[in-house]
């Protein structure tokens, strides 16, 4: 177990070129890059925490932690100990998948939603920075910023024009919106029919994660 000089933001550059932290079977501490996310990237045989508390107090709890050390960090005992240390909270434990960007423009019409009082706004921005929301026929696709500043994207479809499509149609979209940099998401591992429409658009998987967000 190590901390490192990386940043949050360096080691989610790299994991998006596909250079990942070497398989080793350690953990690594980094900084919170802001006040709002704190939680656990694990990768091959390497997790990373990522928080402000004391890079000796994850380190002498993970080794507390009953059950195999690869699995320690997103194990419901040690992510416990995290909330309650932390006052966070989590949802789930998520699948992270990155997408490289796409030139030209998207193939689905969109018309973007300047609207701060939307709900969809409202509700993204408790998780994100530079939120943007475009409306389609049946859907919304959202970006922002989230974890380290990386690029996230999150769609909805309406329930009466499923299994046509349109959430692969909307999350290749993203991939033509980003700006020239990779985009990513967060999918529960439950949620086969995202992880599906994502993999068919080319996102790769790279691991998992557990986001803790302040109550």
């Amino acid at each position: 177990m190590e901390t490192s000089r990386e940043t949050l933001r360096d080691i989610l550059d790299a994991a998006a070129r596909g250079v990942f932290p070497p398989a080793d079977g350690r953990t690594t501490v980094v900084p919170q890059s802001c006040r709002r996310d704190a939680g656990v990237l694990s990768f091959t045989a390497h997790s990373v925490v990522f928080t402000d508390e004391d890079p000796e107090w994850v380190h002498a709890t993970l080794r507390a932690t009953d059950c195999d050390a690869l699995a320690a960090t997103l194990n419901a005992r040690f992510l416990m100990a995290f909330m309650d240390r932390t006052g966070r909270r989590t949802d789930t434990v998520d699948a992270m998948v990155v997408g490289s960007p796409l030139a030209g423009g998207p193939t689905v019409g969109l018309t973007e939603i300047d609207d701060p009082d939307h709900p969809r706004v409202v509700r993204s921005r408790g998780r994100r920075d530079d939120v943007r929301v475009w409306a389609a026929d049946g859907g919304v696709l959202v970006l922002g910023r989230g974890i380290g500043g990386r690029l996230e994207v999150a769609v909805e479809v309406d329930e009466d024009v499923r299994h046509r499509g349109l959430g692969r149609a909307l999350v290749t979209a993203a991939r033509h919106l980003t700006g020239g940099e990779p985009v990513w998401a967060q999918i529960s591992p439950g949620n086969a029919r995202s992880m599906r429409a994502f993999q068919a658009a080319g996102y790769v998987p790279v691991g998992a994660e557990a986001l803790l967000t302040a109550r």
